[in-house]
């Protein structure tokens, strides 16, 4: 878990950082070529001056008379003053658009072939290449002025604890606040009606990892086939059981969204717009294990049980969330117990932040 949620937290920061730099990127275009533009003005002059010398060395060497010299400084003077215009006003053209656009610029090359030049992926082992996809043989369509489905990374995490039958979450055996759920992702976002964005239908795949930890010095066991609470025999630093899930999310999601429209395409954006999704989920537990830290006879001792614990195969749930832009609240309740046979039945309960990358 702790290997997942830093290379998950390596991947948001990785995207933010990216998002950053191009800003960084474009503005430091901006100042080269400002750079450049007084460069162009030097190299011209420059140059102006080293064909006067040649026209005086010409003169002094009788090739040239007076009148003659003068007109070719004359002719040389208003080929490089109007270089300097040229050059200078294609600088002050690369400028204007990259404030105008922040950056983003698009070749003609690029708007023909932005959809086919994805990328190749090489697969190497010990060394040599085993398999590859080459990106033209998905990618080879044409450039699309209208695209309907979008897709996103989403990563969710927050408090977990589970509703009790007949028992308030103030009287929750879980610790509050030490129970917690992360959860990773692929989301495609399809909008529903053609000329109109504020309904999408959002669909994908998660990975669910769900945490319980007891109160006290309480740790689970089965006994027959109930899943109780009991004493741990020693002082416990940490106990906590964790289900792994495999679930689909199918969320109907709405909101404003901004329309962008150029010569060659139309998109709709919802950054920084208020959204709400509420949906479901269904799919299958993994794997459920539990965890435990103490000290015994002075030597730390860390226990991973991985047993089934009664869990259900079987995960489903509804789901939903509501925020600005690409941060939500999020809330998911299992509708499926937690343990299978109970007595008492429990379902899980999430409350955290979701985020779209």
């Amino acid at each position: 878990m702790r290997t997942i949620t830093f290379y998950s937290a390596l991947v948001f920061l990785l995207f933010i950082s990216q998002s950053m730099v191009g800003q960084e990127n474009y503005q430091k275009k901006i100042e080269a070529l400002k750079i450049e533009k007084k460069r162009i003005v030097e190299q011209e002059k420059d140059a102006l001056k080293f064909e006067v010398k040649e026209i005086n060395e010409r003169l002094d060497e009788g090739d040239l008379s007076e009148a003659e010299a003068k007109l070719l400084k004359e002719e040389a003077a208003k080929r490089r003053a109007l270089n300097i215009e040229n050059r200078t006003a294609i600088v002050d053209n690369q400028i204007a658009l990259l404030e105008r656009n922040q950056g983003e610029l698009l070749s003609l090359s690029e708007l023909d072939s932005l959809d086919k030049e994805f990328r190749n992926i090489d697969i190497f082992i010990d060394g040599e290449h085993a398999f590859g996809i080459n990106s033209n043989d998905w990618w080879d369509r044409e450039f699309k002025y209208d695209r309907r489905t979008y897709s996103d990374i989403i990563l969710t995490f927050g408090l977990n604890n589970a509703l009790i039958d007949g028992q308030s979450l103030d009287d929750s055996p879980y610790k509050i606040g030490g129970s917690k759920f992360f959860e990773i992702g692929w989301q495609w976002r399809t909008r529903v009606f053609d000329n109109s964005n504020w309904l999408r239908f959002n669909y994908g795949f998660m990975f669910q990892f769900n945490g319980l930890k007891p109160t006290g010095n309480q740790y689970f066991v089965m006994d027959g086939n109930q899943v109780v609470l009991e004493d741990f025999e020693y002082d416990l630093s940490k106990a906590k059981l964790r289900m792994d899930n495999l679930v689909f999310p199918i969320h109907f999601e709405m909101g404003a969204s901004k329309v962008k429209k150029t010569e060659h395409t139309i998109r709709y954006s919802t950054r920084n717009r208020f959204k709400v999704g509420l949906g479901g989920y269904g799919g299958f537990n993994l794997g459920t294990r539990q965890k435990l830290k103490y000290t015994r006879e002075g030597d730390r001792v860390k226990d991973k049980l991985k047993r089934d614990y009664n869990t259900n195969n079987l995960i489903y749930g509804l789901s939903g969330y509501m925020g600005f832009g690409d941060m939500q609240l999020y809330l998911k309740y299992d509708l499926n117990p937690i343990f299978k046979d109970a007595e008492v039945e429990q379902n899980n309960i999430s409350l955290g932040l979701r985020l779209s990358i």
